[in-house]
């Protein structure tokens, strides 16, 4: 990512273009193309020096925010790590020239030194997220940290008072408030072109492949060893919400379950791998042999070598790990489809859907006000005003450039993390961990709700 992309080109004006239709002045003239940057111009300074930061946990995530201090070295350097797997330990020391003295096995080696980087980013697995956050707070280290923040209401609670307490930055990774798509959402909802906000429909289309990958073989399989997959897939989704309605939610419910992928419905001949003469692997949509190894899709979780023949790697890594288990034989428990029904302040209503059984990814959602709705899915944006019978279009392909994942969301949190951190301030960050409890609150309460059969109230994220 080069300085363009933090200051101008890619944070620049995106305007909404009229789809066959002109649109005119009146209903339309807050969405003409004009400024908005992100995150809030007012809040950006020039970065004199880099911030320093620790990764603990370099594996997926942790690389995809440590990749964005080669982007733009001027804001971000990393200058140490944990990591428990010497393949990736090597891989990350090696890319980001870590000295030997700041490679650290596990998170707690981290805080047994001096403190010497400004934050600690942690991108560890959800069950331990609450160690080093605590630890890192008590050396006053600033935090990004992965969401969700932590595995009970009660260890988020602790986080936050103890930043609080510690008056230290911890922004949370609800990286699609920084997304272009969601900002230019935001943008017109806040403009009034909708009129009051009535509802809000969202879906979250997993994708089967994904589900299979990621919560069911996958790290995010077991809500004890993880967390509910409310939590884990969806806060993102509740997070979202509350920024689109600015509204407390005070009651929930939820309904859902895990349908499909349990060993009951497991296929005659199939066998517990799909490298152990499975019966029906050939026709089986969630073959791993098909995904990762013929395929060779959804790798990114497996530690294979840089160069060379991946094959072998690949085959090795089916027989003996997680990526090889036939999907109903695996000790999965996280809901494959869920429903939650949400009462805001104002009579707002939403209803959220995680689906996983979907050909397709990329959330669905409406907006409906009392002057007009709006339609998106995570390309197109279309939004129709009630007085002129007129539908406006918005492309993300066409208007924003995304140069990293989640639509340039991560990266864009990462360069609102590295302003706060420079400056000690929040005002760049929208996703501070204040801002995050009460969607955690409203998933926390939503899953009780749907293990009792009840509805409940949210309350006071505090």
């Amino acid at each position: 990512m080069n300085r363009s992309w933090n200051r101008r080109d890619a944070l620049k004006a995106i305007g909404i273009t009229a789809a066959g239709v002109m649109i005119p002045n009146g209903a339309y003239a807050d969405l003409v193309p004009q400024p908005i940057e992100f995150p809030d111009d007012t809040a950006l300074r020039q970065i004199d020096k880099p911030v320093t930061a620790i990764v603990a946990g370099a594996g997926n995530r942790g690389n995809v925010y440590a990749s964005y201090s080669e982007r733009n070295p001027s804001a971000l350097k990393i200058v140490g790590f944990a990591e428990p797997i010497p393949f990736r330990s090597k891989r990350f020391a090696d890319r980001y020239k870590i000295s030997a003295e700041r490679q650290f096995k596990t998170w707690e080696d981290i805080f047994k030194v001096k403190k010497f980087a400004d934050a600690v980013i942690i991108t560890t697995p959800d069950a331990l997220h609450y160690g080093p956050a605590m630890a890192a707070l008590e050396m006053g280290y600033d935090l990004l940290l992965e969401k969700p923040i932590a595995q009970s209401w009660q260890q988020c609670s602790d986080i936050m008072n103890l930043a609080i307490r510690k008056d230290r930055i911890v922004a949370i990774c609800h990286v699609l408030r920084y997304a272009p798509f969601f900002r230019k959402m935001k943008e017109i909802v806040d403009s009034g072109v909708l009129g009051k906000m009535v509802s809000i429909q969202l879906m979250e289309p997993v994708e089967h492949i994904h589900m299979s990958h990621s919560f069911v073989r996958g790290n995010w399989r077991n809500s004890r060893e993880s967390n509910p997959m409310l939590l884990a897939k969806s806060c993102h989704d509740l997070d979202l919400l509350l920024w689109l309605t600015n509204k407390h939610c005070t009651r929930i419910g939820s309904f859902g379950s895990l349908t499909w992928f349990r060993k009951e419905n497991a296929p005659q001949g199939s066998t517990d791998r799909c490298t152990g003469g499975c019966a029906v692997e050939a026709t089986c949509p969630y073959s791993a042999l098909k995904i990762y190894y013929r395929n060779r899709s959804w790798l990114h979780h497996m530690d294979l070598p840089a160069e060379g023949d991946k094959g072998p790697a690949i085959l090795d890594q089916l027989k003996n790990g997680p990526y090889g288990r036939c999907v109903y034989h695996c000790d999965n428990d996280v809901v494959d489809h869920q429903v939650v029904s949400m009462q805001f302040e104002d009579g707002i209503t939403a209803n959220f859907n995680m689906e996983a059984h979907t050909s397709y990814a990329g959330r669905r959602i409406r907006i409906m006000g009392t002057e007009g709705d709006l339609i998106g899915d995570e390309r197109d944006l279309l939004v129709s005003n009630f007085k002129t019978d007129m539908v406006a279009r918005w492309n993300v392909d066409e208007h924003a450039a995304t140069a990293s994942g989640h639509g340039g969301g991560d990266y864009g949190l990462a360069y609102a993390f590295a302003q706060a951190v420079s400056q000690h301030n929040p005002a760049p960050l929208s996703t501070t961990i204040s801002s995050a409890m009460e969607s955690h609150l409203m998933a926390f309460r939503a899953e009780e709700a749907r293990a009792e059969g009840t509805t409940k109230a949210v309350g006071e994220a505090r």
